[in-house]
C-alpha cells in the first residue's frame, strides 16, 4: 500500500520533464511507482492540462481513480497549462511506494495577447478532451472550441495508451 504522504504547493501551472509514466491503475498496491494527486485549488486549474516528462497526459480533473498518475522513481517535471493563464514548471522526486499531493492554483498571465480580430473555429475531435495548438501554443481542449472559423495550423494530442492512438 502506498504508505507516505507529501503535500507540496504551487501557484500557477505545472510542466513535467522526460521519463516514464503510467494514467493505469491495476497497481493498487505497488510498491515500485510513486503515485502523484492533483488539487486544483481554483476553477482554471481544474480545467488546466497535464504534461510530464514532457508529454501531455490528460486534464488535471481527470487523473484520479481509475487514471490516477502513477510514475517510475526518479525526478519527474509537470506543468499544467491553461490558455491565457501563467504556466508554472514543478520538477519532483518520485518515491516508491509514495503519494505526492500537488496543489494547483493558475494564475491569469497579464502578457497573454488574444487576437483582436475575433473568428470562431469548430472542431468535431474525438474525444473531446484532447489538446489542442493553436499556431503551436497550447490553445485549450477540444471542447472548448466551437463555430466556424479562420484558418489556423491546429494540432491535438492525446496521451499515450489511450483509445485513437
Amino acid at each position: 500500500m502506498l504508505s507516505r504522504i507529501s503535500k507540496l504547493g504551487f501557484t500557477g501551472v505545472l510542466l513535467v520533464s522526460a521519463g516514464a509514466f503510467s494514467l493505469s491503475s491495476h497497481a493498487k498496491n505497488n510498491e515500485v511507482l510513486g503515485e502523484i494527486r492533483f488539487q486544483a485549488d481554483n476553477g482554471a486549474a481544474k480545467s488546466g492540462g497535464v504534461w510530464v516528462d514532457g508529454r501531455y497526459i490528460g486534464y488535471l480533473h481527470e487523473l484520479r481513480g481509475s487514471k490516477k498518475l502513477l510514475l517510475l522513481p526518479g525526478e519527474h517535471e509537470i506543468s499544467v497549462r491553461e490558455a491565457g493563464f501563467q504556466s508554472v514548471d514543478q520538477k519532483i522526486d518520485v518515491q516508491p511506494a509514495q503519494i505526492q499531493v500537488l496543489h494547483v492554483a493558475l494564475v491569469k498571465d497579464p502578457r497573454a495577447q488574444f487576437p483582436r480580430v475575433g473568428a470562431e473555429v469548430k472542431l468535431s475531435i474525438d474525444p473531446d478532451r484532447a489538446a489542442v495548438f493553436v499556431d503551436d501554443q497550447f490553445a485549450g481542449h477540444a471542447h472548448e472550441f466551437g463555430g466556424v472559423g479562420q484558418r489556423y495550423d491546429i494540432k491535438t494530442h492525446l496521451p499515450r495508451g489511450t483509445e485513437g492512438d
